[in-house]
């Protein structure tokens, strides 16, 4: 009787996919600026329907993906999106702060039934190559304006710089309408249990899920603060993680990208079916 429960569950159970990067090129058929094979996030999308996804937010990383962001989501009401811009990203506030964060308003305004979540937008102290830490923590708190403008969450970032995040984030909390979700979270109990005490969930995925501390963590968040995500095409769980041994879902998988098929995967690119 159990075994039947689990397996009516597992039917009917629907998920949400809070983060997936499905403007990215792997999804036309391009990885690091070769064409491998062609276009497929068609088929990408269709796998996710029929593999128990119900809605999924793609993330946006920057003003320039909020073109094909929009050109995706405008016609199925089961796709939303966020808007902000990823810390790595930042430096392109600097020529014109102010023209910039109007042009996220404007999309903002332009697609508000789309728009579910401020972000990608947070600290990632990890690749400072790409933007130092001053103008990353200057244009992650003026992007916490845009929270508070259309009353929306936050769909956050933070590698490796906790302190400075949490600083930034205590500084503006009265003027934050909603909380949000701290993504692809791999940090310490001790820091995933002040976040959810300060009201934010916790974003997981493949790469929360890597070294046996991480699932240590991440068993004793409690369910009610965990939200799901794949960050495809990124962040798949590897054989190589330590929550490798937990995973029962298979799929068609091609090993070569060159080898692609309408029906199958492709190995090494995560998709939103494989929240499951």
């Amino acid at each position: 009787m159990k075994r039947l429960l689990a397996i009516n569950i597992s039917k009917i159970m629907k998920f949400i996919d809070i983060g997936a990067n499905l403007t990215d090129p792997m999804y036309q058929g391009i990885y690091n600026g070769s064409a491998k094979h062609e276009p497929d996030l068609p088929h990408v999308l269709e796998r996710s329907w029929t593999g128990g996804l119900d809605k999924i937010i793609i993330t946006v990383g920057t003003l320039a993906d909020c073109a094909p962001t929009f050109e995706i989501v405008k016609n199925d009401e089961r796709l939303f999106a966020t808007v902000g811009c990823h810390p790595t990203r930042c430096g392109e506030f600097v020529p014109d702060p102010e023209g910039y964060f109007a042009s996220l308003c404007q999309q903002i305004e332009q697609h508000r039934e789309k728009v579910v979540a401020i972000g990608e937008c947070g600290l990632d102290y990890d690749r400072l190559q790409f933007c130092d830490k001053a103008i990353q923590q200057q244009y992650f708190e003026k992007q916490l304006e845009l929270a508070t403008k259309y009353d929306l969450p936050l769909f956050l970032h933070c590698r490796n710089a906790h302190d400075d995040f949490a600083a930034i984030l205590q500084r503006n909390r009265d003027k934050l309408p909603r909380r949000g979700v701290v993504h692809t979270f791999d940090g310490s109990l001790e820091v995933a249990e002040a976040l959810i005490a300060d009201g934010y969930a916790i974003g997981i995925n493949g790469c929360s899920l890597k070294t046996e501390e991480n699932l240590s963590v991440a068993a004793k968040i409690p369910d009610k603060s965990i939200m799901l995500e794949t960050d495809s095409p990124w962040c798949e769980i590897r054989p190589s993680h330590a929550g490798s041994k937990y995973v029962r879902s298979k799929y068609p998988t091609v090993k070569k990208k060159e080898k692609w098929e309408a029906g199958s995967l492709i190995a090494g690119r995560c998709e939103p079916v494989m929240i499951r």
